[in-house]
């Protein structure tokens, strides 16, 4: 839980309002799903034994869409000649009440959930006898569990312009829900808009930044807000005033997405989402905070003072982080465990729970891996090639850092010190966004690592991002990140290649294949299938899938390599061919990874058949030709266009550590820059260096080309 969100644990009593935009759709009908979602979060926390008190608009627009549909059902044509006059705001507001009511009425019925509509005006709150009875009836209907629905009674409200003006006790429902939340005494008011909170300018903006702690005296008049409500009276304007006048009166506030599906409970599970408004915020924010920006900045430049220092010295910062990685080794499994036991009791995937754990030895093992990947050649400013322009005048091509890394990576904690290692020694930047279940894990390896790098360098040169809500801000600086690595499900590299202008490098799917041709040694098949699918199933290079030469059914050799998966503990699933030859159930899709003791087998008629499937149903991970016939072989390993094939060996090799890379920051499926398992080589670029003495162009008349390649390591 965020600690400025803390304190959500004493709430009991809540005051909801929904703005219009939530309510209703553009075309001004009810939006039947946000509404029923809602409903659902209500009941929840009704069953929870909180208090909840809605505050809704959107009568008067529900009002409009239903009077000017039936005003054309009985226009005529001539009607329809005429100029269409407005139609009244407070006929409005009594038909789609009426409306909107029995909406809420259905849904909490459905829900097993009583509702009580109590409509009021301005004038009411001037009669202090009002106030009283108002307190009584809620303090009645909450102890009957009923939820109170109030909304302003527009059509009988005595104002002259009810949808404009701001004088009065209350002048929109957002400011009558702070009122009310003061009146009852509410411990939080949620404000749902169409938005996910206060930005520090128009939402539309990309240069806009999400608020997430509103502090009086650092963001009053420092905002610029957008365009008014499509379809309410007040919009965030409104929404900011009453948050400020609650807060600063001792409620609390948070103005947050009704658009998403439980904000609600997530404001009240203490996350951070949303903006939130606290008499006390000016303690907990600081008045400068470090902004997504300043923290990719500050990476960079840190990255670019590790680049100025000799080889010796980035070597010893890596040395020193493999000794404060085991000198901290029972701290760093006593951070893990708790993880591992959280994940476990909130009911996680076995195999997310297998990624996650640290088992014993390995943060020796990542100690070791980090010293190889010191020994190995400074990667930083090697010449690959020089080539003479013209007498005197030299380029030279050199590896370079890309300059500012963002990895976001899910479950696996030994991920964080692979991929920092391998920064250090690019000479690159870091961020690092690691999944929720590993927090306390990726906390500690992060302190360690940073404890260790020098103060001539800065630890800013790692960053770890802690909150989800920094991500977007993240994505969007292609002017000073240079690469984002996602390592996790489909879903995260899908919706980070949608959320982002800058290149992304990584692998959405591990589906492995192995193919066992009719040529194969049987003995051997067996020994590389078993190991490809038991040693580590959760890994992205387990294989996934067996293509089966058809030859090959019904023998004892394939007998042998289905028992043997079998007594490893390995459910099978067929193809439609495979599934009726084995006898084994038929699996729901080719293309699928199961992170588990689980495996897709399927006959196929030769090679040839063989390449198609992986072509139509792999992810161009890692596949595999288990044949000693070379010829057949060679066909494979031509043909299948993924980042490794394979012949004879486990698709478990596929690993940077095993390719003698040191370590891997993730494994790319794409075609640009880097393929395959990526170490220090994938983590550079090139730039030319050119050295004359007083060249000119002078439109090429004043130099002669020679374009001689000379030896790169030539002085």
């Amino acid at each position: 839980m965020d600690p400025t969100r803390a304190f959500v644990r004493e709430v009991k009593r809540l005051v909801v309002k929904v703005g219009t935009a939530v309510v209703t759709r553009n075309d001004g009908r009810l939006s039947l799903g946000r509404l029923g979602s809602l409903c659902e979060q209500v009941q929840e926390l009704n069953s929870q034994g909180y208090e909840v008190i809605l505050v809704t608009s959107g009568a008067v627009s529900i009002g409009r869409q239903r009077l000017r549909y039936r005003k054309l059902v009985n226009s005529s044509f001539a009607d329809l000649q005429k100029p269409q006059v407005e139609l009244d705001g407070k006929a409005c507001a009594g038909v789609g009440q009426n409306s909107l009511m029995a909406l809420y009425d259905s849904l909490f019925s459905q829900l097993d959930v009583t509702s009580a509509q109590l409509l009021v005006t301005d004038n009411d709150f001037r009669d202090p006898d009002f106030r009283n009875q108002l307190n009584e009836t809620v303090k009645s209907l909450m102890s009957l569990r009923v939820i109170p629905i109030f909304n302003e009674n527009d059509a009988v409200s005595t104002r002259k312009a009810p949808y404009e003006d701001a004088s009065g006790i209350f002048w929109d429902n957002d400011s009558l829900a702070a009122l009310l939340a003061l009146e009852i005494k509410a411990d939080l008011l949620v404000l749902l808009s169409d938005v996910e909170g206060l930005y520090s300018g128009p939402p539309s903006d990309p240069r806009s930044k999400l608020i997430h702690t509103y502090v009086k005296e650092k963001h009053l008049g420092g905002i610029t807000f957008g365009d008014k409500s499509r379809v309410g009276r007040g919009g965030m304007t409104a929404k900011v005033n009453a948050a400020v006048n609650a807060a600063y009166a001792g409620i609390p506030v948070v103005i947050t997405s009704g658009f998403a599906p439980k904000n609600i409970l997530k404001v009240l599970n203490g996350e951070k989402i949303g903006t939130l408004f606290h008499k006390d915020a000016h303690l907990w924010a600081p008045v400068k905070e470090v902004s997504a920006r300043e923290m990719a900045v500050a990476a960079r430049d840190s990255s670019r003072k590790l680049q100025a220092l000799s080889s010796e010295d980035r070597q010893k910062i890596l040395l020193d982080v493999a000794d404060a990685l085991e000198r901290s080794k029972e701290q760093i499994m006593m951070e893990n465990a708790a993880d591992v036991a959280a994940a476990e009791k909130e009911g996680y995937e076995k195999s997310l729970v297998a990624r996650l754990s640290l088992k014993p030895g390995k943060i020796s093992s990542l100690a070791n891996s980090i010293r190889v990947l010191a020994k190995m050649e400074d990667p930083i400013g090697r010449v690959l090639k020089r080539t003479e322009v013209a007498d005197g005048l030299v380029l030279e091509q050199t590896s370079s850092p890309l300059g500012v890394l963002l990895i976001v990576f899910e479950s696996r904690p030994d991920a964080l010190v692979q991929i920092a290692s391998l920064a250090i020694r690019s000479g690159n930047g870091l961020l690092l966004k690691g999944g929720k279940e590993a927090k306390r894990s990726n906390a500690i390896l992060h302190k360690v690592i940073t404890d260790a790098i020098p103060s001539s360098v800065g630890g800013r040169l790692v960053g770890l991002v802690t909150s989800r809500e920094e991500i977007p801000d993240l994505l969007k600086l292609d002017d000073v990140i240079d690469l984002v690595i996602p390592r996790g499900s489909n879903k995260l590299v899908s919706q980070i290649k949608e959320s982002t202008k800058i290149p992304v490098l990584g692998h959405a799917d591990g589906i492995c294949h192995i193919y066992i041709d009719k040529s194969a040694d049987m003995e051997m098949a067996k020994r590389i299938v078993v190991d490809a699918k038991v040693d580590y199933p959760a890994a992205c290079n387990a294989v996934e899938t067996l293509l089966i030469h058809k030859s090959l059914v019904q023998t004892e050799g394939l007998n042998n390599v289905v028992v043997a998966l079998q007594i490893a503990g390995v459910s099978l699933y067929g193809g439609r061919r495979a599934s009726s030859a084995l006898n084994i159930p038929e699996a729901k899709s080719f293309h699928h990874e199961y992170n588990s003791l689980a495996c897709t087998i399927e006959i196929v008629d030769d090679v040839e058949g063989a390449i198609d499937h992986i072509h139509q149903h792999g992810s161009a991970h890692t596949d595999c030709i288990i044949a000693e016939d070379k010829q057949v072989a060679e066909i494979f390993l031509r043909r299948v266009d993924s980042a490794a094939v394979f012949h004879n060996a486990s698709t478990r090799f596929c690993d940077g550590a095993r390719f003698g890379l040191g370590a891997e920051v993730g494994i790319s499926t794409g075609r640009i820059h880097a393929r395959g398992p990526v170490g220090v080589e994938g983590l550079l670029t090139t730039r030319w260096i050119l050295r004359g003495s007083g060249h000119v162009v002078d439109g090429d008349k004043g130099v002669a080309y020679t374009h001689r390649n000379l030896e790169a390591n030539a002085s």
